[in-house]
């Protein structure tokens, strides 16, 4: 029997990026690769795409490349994010997976959220500093703007992946977490143990807000100075998700009150520019849109990646990756990143 022909356009990934020597051997050897050139890509995927069962990659595919496309099972993006540059209602029609290996990124992001929400209650970032400085503060002096995460009433803008790895990290400090997400059932959330709440509520009276959204045409710069102004003095504020949901000049201004203390891992332009002033606000942590870029999480990929092409060779729905789904995905305006 024949290999099936996989197209390899992993870019900005790389397939020894996402696969380990053992798992690229793997595919190596159950399917046929033919890697996407750098340049005229139209021009290849015009000639080649009638051959194709997978395509590992986020390529630019209109309806007229895809009708091409006979043999075409699952578009495998992993880059993880869906953009608006493939015809989904055509594959939703034709029965071709459109799947992303986003859910890799969920654990390695809530444990950084996790260690983001302890060094600003705790001021670890800044007791390390003086150290290093020798202005250290010893017991009581190091601790008056400190305090617990027990028991702090928690916000959770947005209810997918990434607040699924995060709330069982959160609940063995506390149980009062609150949810806002207009994609997802209040039962849902109710049965999994936590509260519904307003936005304008969540940031009136929570002590801890994360924001965990996918950025929609819906959502963009949702957060802005109507809702910042309402947050609660000492109230933490943390952004793990998409820097477009949050208007960050609004923000930058809110922090600059001196009351609120914010952590963010994501930023409107990356890299930042070595001259922004952002770099010299206060009650900011920052981390280099580096909470998922671990080894191990990128490996992660192409394990999944592996297992949903069997199941999809097999006529079977993929299991692991995340699916486009039809009511949503046209919604969705992620940018594709631009560092791995």
């Amino acid at each position: 029997m024949s290999k099936l022909l996989v197209i390899s356009d992993p870019a900005p990934r790389s397939l020894e990026l996402i696969f380990t020597k053992k798992k690229l051997k793997e595919l190596k050897l159950k399917y046929n690769l033919l890697v996407a050139p750098k340049k005229n890509k139209d021009k290849f995927y015009k000639e080649n795409i009638h051959r194709a069962t997978f395509i590992i990659g986020q390529p630019n595919l209109d309806k007229s490349l895809l009708s091409k496309a006979k043999k075409l099972k699952a578009v495998i993006n992993v880059e993880s994010n869906f953009m608006d540059n493939i015809d989904y209602e055509y594959c939703f029609e034709k029965g071709i997976h459109v799947i992303a290996t986003s859910p890799v990124f969920s654990k390695p992001v809530a444990e950084l959220a996790l260690g983001l929400t302890l060094s600003l209650l705790r001021n670890i970032h800044n007791s390390h500093k003086d150290f290093l400085n020798k202005i250290e503060k010893y017991g009581l002096d190091g601790n008056l703007k400190s305090s617990l995460l027990s028991d702090k009433k928690i916000g959770l803008l947005g209810y997918g992946d990434l607040a699924k790895a995060l709330t069982p990290l959160l609940t063995p400090f506390s149980k009062d977490i609150n949810v806002y997400d207009p994609w997802v059932p209040s039962k849902t959330i109710k049965d999994d143990g936590f509260n519904t709440i307003s936005l304008d509520n969540m940031f009136k009276t929570c002590d801890v807000i994360y924001v965990l959204a996918a950025i929609t045409k819906n959502n963009q710069s949702l957060i802005d100075k109507r809702l910042l102004n309402q947050l609660k003095s000492n109230s933490l504020f943390i952004l793990m998700s998409r820097a477009a949901v949050v208007n960050f000049d609004d923000l930058i201004r809110r922090v600059k009150k001196g009351d609120i203390y914010v952590a963010t891992d994501v930023f409107p332009e990356e890299p930042v520019k070595k001259n922004d002033p952002i770099r010299k606000v206060k009650n900011f942590l920052f981390s280099a849109h580096r909470a998922g870029a671990l080894k191990d999480t990128f490996t992660e990929m192409g394990e999944i990646v592996l297992e949903d092409m069997r199941l999809i060779s097999k006529n079977l729905p993929p299991r692991l990756c995340k699916r486009a789904e039809r009511e949503t995905v046209k919604l969705i305006r992620s940018k594709p990143v631009a560092i791995n």
